[in-house]
């Protein structure tokens, strides 16, 4: 299961040799490759999500920086084990089904037993125990680390809506993970301003009222 993942660090994990560059080239002419080797215009949707789950596991790698050595630090290997499991989702979003061979669709299907989305409703039921109980709208607050999290669950429902179009070309566990975790985010959030002891902010009409969700 994801919690069992073991994050390596950098000195853990073989390096590239030497002779190996960063640059190809290849991408001079405004294309890029699919897992499956089709090339495509890097402005083609398939680039679009992929590029978004990309600045989403960074965003991640950003709230982690701001999470270390404070009270909310647990949650740091959840964090990790997210940014691994984007790059799944890249991966399957990069081998569209209607143009790859079974094997490679094999290597890249994610989440056949749907575990990934049950553990981040674990997870969402286990932080939202003790989180103080809001009538209005939130406002994205709660302290650096916090307000992290929140740019990422913008982040996340970006890529969800980027993911529509090409639903028929992906798993369709891809799309419960994203979408789940966009409700993990918010949780965590929600989460991490408690355990610092941040107070959050909510939404106060402009003529001075509180709304709440029932009126």
């Amino acid at each position: 299961t994801p919690s069992e993942v073991n994050i390596k660090t950098p000195s853990e994990v073989k390096s590239y040799p030497p002779t190996i560059k960063v640059y190809t080239r290849t991408g001079d002419k405004g294309t890029s490759a699919l897992f499956t080797g089709e090339r495509r215009g890097k402005n083609n949707a398939v680039f679009d999500a992929l590029g978004t789950t990309d600045e989403l596991s960074s965003m991640l790698g950003l709230a982690i920086a701001h999470l270390e050595s404070t009270r909310a630090s647990s949650l740091i290997p959840r964090l990790e084990i997210i940014q691994c499991l984007l790059q799944d989702v890249g991966s399957n979003i990069a081998t569209p089904v209607d143009s790859a061979s079974q094997t490679k669709l094999k290597r890249t299907r994610f989440d056949a037993q749907s575990v990934h989305c049950t553990n981040l409703e674990q997870w969402i039921d286990e932080m939202s125990e003790g989180l103080p109980v809001h009538r209005s709208f939130i406002l994205p607050s709660g302290g650096l680390a916090a307000s992290t999290l929140h740019v990422a669950r913008t982040i996340c429902r970006r890529s969800e809506r980027l993911l529509v179009p090409l639903m028929s070309d992906i798993d369709k566990e891809t799309f419960m993970f994203i979408n789940r975790l966009s409700d993990f985010l918010f949780v965590a959030a929600r989460w991490t301003a408690m355990q610092q002891q941040v107070t959050e902010k909510i939404y106060v009409h402009q003529q001075g009222r509180v709304t709440e969700f029932d009126k």
